[in-house]
């Protein structure tokens, strides 16, 4: 028996390969399925089963592609209700799998048709759970995210989580190991752990939802206490994995068409596709397409994209570090954008070159900040989580989380200058970006972010309880 746990850093996502005697079940695939058929096909197995634990709501899974190009089932749990052809599981249904043994157990609660898949090992022993998101390490799945579908409140779902958690998961051994579909920095949880495999007996230690003495009021209180609205897309990505999507592959080789710089303008201005610039900060920073927005791909590339580009189907332009304009098109396409329509051949450089018009992001560093604060009133905005901002922040600072941002357009000043910062710089170009490309550019950005503001010492305020806000 073989079990791989492939772990996704910028989604945050764990699919799995299980293997027995040439047998191959994979569970929530990535979009992009060639490297599931080529592992396959090294060990000399035959992929027999795709296992779904849930209609995703952060990622479209390669379920549909992958059954296509092989054949095998998708398999969910019951209540599941998909467009394409699929096995819909009873509760206790055992599949086999060479000699060990994949058990369906439902455990609705995060959506109704949710799952966890027990495996049993060769002697018939419960070996290990593969949880979706019904169990994370640390958390449960927020329950908030399929009250329209399942015509249910948050709480009646967080009382079906209380009970399946109890009914199914926590009366299993120990020993048995927990596989969840995400570790923190996912959107799906709030407080997951940075570890991505555990036993469940750890998990009845540490993690708050499967105190044994918890009651289901206290339970209920707990998952639906904090939470905050989930990302625009997710909706989006449900019904793309509920219904089907087009071969990633198409995806591809659209989105990965070089474009003139001439022909890049003429493709923006004809189509009305957002530009995109995923290069570095600071490559952004020097120079940049007017009104063109900034999502690097060396951080939270596709979650930032997901939550910040309101529709999946929005025509994107790329510019990108040459070299990895296809891993842009794929890891948008992870989060449903597929409509990629191509990339600046040459990259800045070329658009430079041609002579086109460009912007660019005023810097600051934090020392020569903490002059201008002695010699001047000036207007910071903290563009973290508002948690991060409450644990503490620069004095006089405003919170505007850049996952809100447009809710906090009207603060933003139309003449005076003003500052942003978050934690390292990422968040807070991607802020100024946004920012420029509606108009606003009074704006300046602070170089490093807290971090280097704090190590130059300037004045922070500690943490402040939000009721005294």
């Amino acid at each position: 028996m073989k079990i791989e746990q492939i772990y996704t850093g910028c989604l945050a996502q764990g699919a799995y390969y299980i293997e027995s005697e040439g047998e191959v079940a994979i569970i929530d695939p990535l979009r992009e399925v060639t490297p599931y058929i080529m592992k396959a096909r090294h060990e000399g197995a035959e992929i027999k089963y795709i296992f779904e634990t849930h209609f995703h709501a952060d990622f479209v899974s390669g379920h549909v592609t992958l059954s296509e190009k092989t054949g095998a089932p998708i398999i969910y749990g019951p209540l599941a209700n998909p467009s394409f052809e699929a096995i819909i599981a009873e509760d206790g249904q055992e599949f086999k799998l060479g000699a060990i043994s994949i058990i369906v157990l439902h455990t609705p609660g995060h959506t109704m048709e949710s799952t966890t898949y027990l495996l049993r090992d060769e002697n018939g022993k419960d070996h290990a759970i593969f949880s979706g998101d019904t169990l994370f390490l640390g958390d449960v799945g927020r329950p908030d995210l399929a009250q329209k579908a399942a015509d249910m409140t948050q709480e009646q779902l967080a009382s079906t989580l209380f009970d399946s958690l109890r009914d199914k998961i926590m009366p299993l051994a120990d020993d048995v190991i927990v596989y969840p579909a995400h570790g923190a920095g996912s959107a799906c949880g709030k407080n997951m752990m940075m570890e991505t495999v555990d036993t469940l007996g750890n998990q009845k230690k540490m993690n708050y939802a499967l105190r044994a003495d918890m009651s289901r009021e206290e339970f209920i209180k707990e998952v639906t206490d904090g939470l905050l609205p989930p990302p625009q897309y997710f909706p989006l990505n449900v019904k793309l994995n509920k219904e089907g999507y087009e071969d990633v592959e198409k995806v591809l080789e659209r989105g990965t068409r070089e474009l003139s710089p001439e022909a890049f303008e003429a493709a923006a201005n004809e189509t009305g596709a957002l530009v995109l610039d995923v290069r570095s900060e600071d490559n952004f920073a020097k120079g940049h397409i007017p009104r063109s927005v900034f999502i690097g791909l060396d951080g939270s590339f596709a979650p930032w994209a997901g939550a910040l580009i309101a529709d999946v189907n929005q025509p994107i332009l790329l510019v990108a570090p040459e070299g990895r304009e296809e891993e842009a098109v794929t890891r948008l396409s992870r989060v449903g954008f597929d409509n990629t329509l191509g990339y600046l051949k040459g990259g800045f450089a070329a658009w430079k070159k041609a002579s086109m018009e460009y912007d660019i992001v005023s810097p600051i560093k934090a020392d020569a900040l903490k002059t201008r604060l002695k010699e001047e009133e000036i207007q910071v905005f903290d563009v973290r989580k508002e948690s991060e901002y409450l644990s503490e922040h620069l004095k006089g600072a405003e919170n505007t989380p850049l996952d809100f941002l447009n809710d906090h357009l009207s603060l933003f000043p139309s003449e005076k200058v003003f500052y942003l910062n978050c934690a390292g710089g990422y968040r807070s170009m991607i802020a100024a970006s946004i920012l420029k490309s509606r108009g606003i550019h009074n704006l300046v950005n602070i170089e490093g972010g807290f971090k280097a503001m704090k190590e130059a010492g300037l004045p922070v305020t500690d943490y402040v309880c939000p009721s005294t806000l």
